[in-house]
């Protein structure tokens, strides 16, 4: 990269456009939990397409590879430079169009997911995605991602909820698919392409997205169980019985002990579930009859066994109570010393078979681990990380072992080593150990046809 470079991108840009300031890129450098730190000599800020267009065509021009950058919210460092040109989408912020009538809105990548989801509200619709980062993540990021949250068991991934995007390729030219359709069968569906391809094949600028009905009714409950076969049990029961589960989420109790012990202010609601919580939250066009649908299915569920004992949010602020206990699981674990996240998927049948033997093979490894199970059990997502046992130092701690425990019993049942999170660099030695040859091959093939001098988030992904 040369001076000649950063002149030409800063003249298109303008002032508003591009930063070099350390001050400036500092937090745009740093992975939120500390775990990484970049480098980049030009962050460019682009404000609209055509700039956005500019700004990879020049650098293409120059032989300038390109780190994309949301709101730097994700967690396998795919949105962290190493010496490339920094594309931050944040100025690329606004809601182009709603069409109520069509279900769908337009966003531009830089767009925050909680903007989309109250926009969509003042017309009496719903987006559906919900994670923890919604106040940050924007649109672009969580294509890019294709990520999950907490709604993907009624709505699905966020590769679910897009009905076209607007993209700058590799070489400038812009490709525009913003068309809102659900029926088009014109050949390839491109678009499928750039969701979850963590910013490797070009740089998202706009998407259409999908709305749904509001719900008119919402019940959140939190319940106790006394085994990982019961909650799998649990599950079907409140589905089949009720017909309006929207999230399932399950904390061991490790976890939620940790948000007692390390964010002020909280209360355990169920002081005396031993085993594992499950949060669920039901939704329904109407109001009538839901919460008597809720009631009974807990109640034969607990006269069955399936569950210890139940709390029904009474209100608004007790929901939002139980929702925050579940939100602040990541954060509550950072403190504990070494320690290693995995955040992996198995056919939801599978998912008490892969608690048995990762447990087991934690403890094998590394006796006296404390693990911390959570996650999306209604998909068979968990967020499953192993933390250093009381009592030893980090340096003895053998996570990068345990690691490949997690990933090889979650292959082994049929899973997946990223259900949400995604590759970036952290993980490219582990996918290409446990993703098929074949596979691989194929992604390779795509990313030299599309982007053939490798101008796109080298590092990411692919190796």
């Amino acid at each position: 990269m040369t001076s000649d470079l950063f002149e030409k991108l800063a003249a298109r840009l303008g002032p508003k456009g591009y930063a070099i300031d350390a001050a400036t890129l500092a937090p745009h450098l740093v992975e939120w939990r500390g775990r990484l730190k970049g480098a980049t000599p030009f962050m460019a800020m682009p404000a609209s397409t055509e700039e956005a267009a500019d700004v990879v065509r020049l650098c293409a021009a120059a032989g300038a590879a390109i780190t994309p950058q949301g709101g730097n919210t994700g967690l396998v460092g795919g949105q962290i430079p190493d010496g490339e040109v920094l594309v931050s989408m944040r100025r690329m912020d606004h809601i182009r169009s709603i069409d109520a009538d069509n279900d769908s809105l337009v966003a531009e990548a830089g767009v925050v997911l909680a903007a989309v989801q109250q926009t969509a509200a003042e017309s009496n619709r719903l987006f559906p995605l919900s994670l923890g980062s919604e106040g940050s993540a924007t649109i672009g990021g969580l294509i890019s991602t294709n990520a999950g949250g907490v709604h993907v068991l009624r709505y699905g991934m966020m590769r679910d909820l897009v009905f076209g995007i607007e993209a700058v390729l590799p070489d400038g030219r812009v490709l525009d698919g913003l068309k809102a359709l659900r029926k088009d069968n014109t050949g390839y569906d491109l678009k499928q392409l750039f969701i979850g391809a963590e910013g490797t094949l070009g740089l998202i600028t706009a998407a259409s997205l999908k709305l749904f009905p509001r719900p008119q009714a919402r019940e959140v409950a939190l319940v106790s169980v006394p085994s990982a076969e019961a909650a799998l049990a649990l599950l079907h029961r409140v589905k089949g019985d009720t017909g309006a589960v929207s999230a399932f989420e399950v904390m061991n109790r490790l976890s939620v002990d940790l948000v007692l012990k390390n964010i002020p202010n909280r209360r355990d609601p169920l002081p005396h579930a031993r085993t594992l919580l499950v949060l669920i939250e039901f939704e329904a066009q109407r109001p009538q009859g839901l919460r008597d649908s809720i009631e009974a299915a807990l109640t034969r569920a607990l006269d069955d066994g399936l569950i210890e004992t139940a709390l029904i949010a009474e209100n608004a602020s007790q929901a939002r109570d139980f929702w925050t206990l579940r939100e602040e699981l990541p954060v509550a674990h950072k403190p504990e010393g070494a320690q290693v996240n995995h955040d992996v998927s198995v056919p939801v049948s599978k998912t008490p078979a892969f608690l048995a033997a990762a447990n087991a093979a934690m403890e094998k490894r590394c006796p006296g681990v404390r693990i911390i199970a959570f996650g999306h059990m209604g998909d068979g997502n968990f967020h499953y990380t192993a933390v250093q046992p009381e009592g030893i130092g980090a340096s003895d701690f053998p996570g990068a072992a345990l690691t490949q425990d997690v990933f090889e019993i979650a292959v082994g049942l049929g899973g997946s080593i990223s259900a949400e999170h995604g590759i970036g660099v952290m993980r490219t030695r582990d996918l290409a150990r446990f993703k098929s040859g074949e596979s691989l091959a194929l992604m390779r093939a795509m990313k030299r046809a599309i982007d053939p001098d490798n101008v796109m988030n080298p590092r990411v992904l692919l190796t």
